[in-house]
C-alpha cells in the first residue's frame, strides 16, 4: 500500500477513536455527577438553561466544596449533638413549633461546626449538595415549613414532617453519612 492510502485509512480511524474516547469520558463524567449529586443533578439540569450549564454549575460546587474546611465532628461533639436532638424531639410533644425552630437551629450549628458556611440559605444548599445531595430535598422541605411558621398555623402533621426531614440531614451531618441517632 502506498503512504497516501495508509494515511487515508489511519486518519479517519484515529479521528473516530478520539471521538469515541471523548464521548466515553463525557458520559463517565456525567454519570459521576449524577451519582454524586443524586436528585440535585436533575433539579439543577431542570433549572439551568442547558445540561452543559448545569454540569458546569455542579463542577463549580465541587471546586468550592474542596476549598472549604469540611471536617468530621469529634466523638464528644457527636454525642452532645445527639443528646441535643433527643431533647428537641422530646420538646416536640409540648411545643411542636418551637421544636421545629430548634431543629433548624441545631442543623445549622452542626453544619457550622463541620465547616460549612451558614450565612446564606441558597449557598448552604449549594455547599451541602456536594456531599449530601440525596438528603437535600429533606432539608428544603423542612426549611420551607420552618419559614411558613410565622405566616400561619401549621398542622401537627406538617410540623412532624419537618422534624423527620431535618432528622435526615442531621443524621448525615452527625454521622458522616451513617445514621447517628437511631430511628426517628
Amino acid at each position: 500500500m502506498s503512504t497516501g492510502t495508509l494515511i487515508t485509512i489511519i486518519v479517519p480511524i484515529a479521528v473516530v477513536v478520539v471521538l469515541l474516547a471523548t464521548a466515553a469520558w463525557y458520559l463517565a463524567r456525567r454519570r459521576r455527577l449524577r451519582e454524586r449529586f443524586g436528585s440535585e443533578y436533575e433539579r439543577t439540569v431542570q433549572s439551568s438553561p442547558s445540561r452543559y450549564a448545569a454540569e458546569r454549575d455542579l463542577r463549580d460546587r465541587e471546586q468550592r466544596h474542596d476549598r472549604l474546611d469540611i471536617r468530621p465532628l469529634p466523638p464528644e461533639a457527636r454525642s452532645r449533638y445527639a443528646s441535643d436532638w433527643t431533647r428537641v424531639q422530646q420538646q416536640f410533644v409540648d411545643r411542636p413549633e418551637s421544636a421545629v425552630h430548634e431543629a433548624d437551629r441545631l442543623v445549622t450549628v452542626v453544619m457550622h461546626e463541620r465547616g460549612y458556611p451558614t450565612e446564606n440559605y441558597e449557598q448552604e444548599l449549594r455547599d451541602l449538595s456536594v456531599e449530601h445531595g440525596r438528603t437535600l430535598e429533606h432539608f428544603r422541605a423542612a426549611h420551607t415549613v420552618n419559614e411558613r411558621l410565622g405566616d400561619r398555623k401549621l398542622t401537627t402533621e406538617e410540623l412532624r414532617g419537618a422534624m423527620v426531614h431535618y432528622r435526615a440531614l442531621f443524621d448525615e451531618l452527625l454521622g458522616n453519612g451513617q445514621s447517628a441517632t437511631g430511628p426517628a
